[in-house]
């Protein structure tokens, strides 16, 4: 990359490799706290759905507001927040006030300003660097991101959640204040001239319902988003037992759940690294079975077998797969929308990505209570290789090609902004065959 583009791309990289460290800090600080204070599955999963509640409420809000305001000010202001919601929690155990309550809201806090920053975040490597260098760029990001987030933050969150619960979460309120130093650096990234192209009688709530209009117009873009919600739905129904199981049937002591957090993170980062090598070779049609399958083999060995080696290469497994797919769906929205309206898709997107997570956390917990931690994850893995069979199946490589090419996006002209259509109608359709990605 030329040394104008690098340093910009480098305070975005420096402002998420710290929040990121928080993140994974915060991975195995959350779920120990919350295991010492209950063994009741159900409110253990209510922390996912603490955390997860706000891209339910605020998704759509937040794309909006990441397509009118400053991008970099947001990142500032929501790493400020979540520093600030987690060193309060610090100070409460600190204190000796230990009370699931606290941190339901302090998940829910942090949870809020993610869902602000996560979407201004994926919508600013577009204005910093040309299309052809956006898969390596976001090869970088998720690479340091597995790294840092499931590799270093989880153990290094066990060790200090033994030496004091209190330690981890002023650690992590601290990695959160550096991103938003390091999101200073950023250049200002106020809304393009596009975004001023068009008038807004209607203001944010026109903003909302253009960029969810166009997002579900584009029927590529729909039908990744369901089969990403349905690997998400299952791994949070997981997700928030998996320290009752490993705590629990798989007889490890507490710090052994760092590992099952960290270890994954190698084939994350191989993922990352090898997106640009093995995506085109295998194409992104097959990448979605891949990420859809490998984690219901992961839930089925996790739920059936006793053995922590075995159980540990399937989540490696699982991490590789989803981390190609991730980079796969994150290019794709990144030269398919226009920068103009790519906050308000992104949104939109991970709405449905995410707004599932709170409800398969319940349904996790809930399922957790009736048939026990090791059911509960061979129900994952049914319900995961049942759902991927109609969506994946209409997934193409081709449809992938055709919608991140330039030739065939359409420029955000006001009119374009205004009626929202999907890519150009004289380019090839995104639907052209009925195997698409969902």
């Amino acid at each position: 990359m030329p040394a104008a583009v690098l340093r910009p791309f480098t305070a975005l990289w420096a402002s998420q490799a710290s929040s990121n460290l928080a993140d994974g800090l915060l991975q195995t600080a959350a779920p120990l706290l919350v295991a010492t204070l209950s063994r009741d599955p159900l409110v253990v999963a209510g922390m996912t759905v603490a955390q997860y509640l706000p891209w339910l409420l605020a998704t759509l809000p937040a794309g909006a507001l990441a397509d009118r305001v400053d991008r970099r000010r947001i990142l500032v202001l929501g790493n400020g927040l979540r520093a600030s919601g987690f060193a309060l929690l610090a100070l409460s155990l600190a204190q000796g006030w230990r009370h699931v309550a606290l941190l339901y809201a302090a998940v829910f806090i942090a949870g809020c300003a993610e869902t602000i920053v996560d979407n201004a975040a994926l919508a600013i490597p577009p204005r910093l660097l040309p299309r052809e260098e956006l898969e390596r760029a976001n090869g970088r990001l998720f690479a340091t991101q597995s790294v840092i987030n499931t590799f270093i933050g989880p153990p290094v969150g066990a060790t200090l959640f033994a030496l004091a619960a209190s330690a981890a979460f002023f650690t992590g309120a601290a990695a959160f204040a550096l991103a938003g130093l390091a999101a200073l650096l950023l250049p200002a990234l106020r809304p393009t001239r596009e975004n001023h192209a068009y008038p807004r009688p209607l203001g944010i709530t026109r903003d909302i319902r253009s960029g969810w209009t166009y997002f579900w117009r584009h029927r590529l873009l729909r039908r990744v988003a369901f089969i990403s919600a349905a690997i998400n739905f299952f791994g949070s129904v997981t997700g928030g037992l998996l320290v009752l199981l490993i705590t629990g049937p798989y007889r490890l002591p507490m710090s052994g759940y760092g590992l099952f957090v960290a270890v994954p993170a190698a084939g994350a980062i191989a993922g990352s690294l090898l997106a640009a090598h093995v995506v085109p070779r295998v194409g992104g049609g097959p990448t979605t079975w891949l990420a859809a399958l490998a984690p219901a083999a992961g839930y089925a060995v996790l739920g059936l077998g006793h053995s922590t080696p075995l159980a540990l290469a399937a989540m490696f497994g699982a991490a590789l797969a989803s981390s190609l797919n991730q980079i796969v769906v994150s290019t794709l929205r990144q030269a398919a929308v226009p920068d103009a309206l790519l906050g308000r898709v992104t949104a939109a997107y991970r709405l449905i990505v995410l707004g599932v997570v709170p409800v398969g956390a319940f349904t996790g917990g809930l399922l957790g209570r009736g048939l026990g931690i090791r059911h509960t994850f061979v129900a994952a893995a049914v319900g995961l290789t049942l759902a991927a069979i109609p969506l994946c199946s209409r997934v193409t490589t081709r449809a992938l090609r055709e919608a991140t090419s330039a030739e065939t996006r359409e420029p955000a002209t006001a009119a374009s902004i205004s009626a929202c259509p999907p890519p150009s109608p004289g380019a090839p359709s995104p639907d052209s065959s009925r195997r698409q990605r969902t």
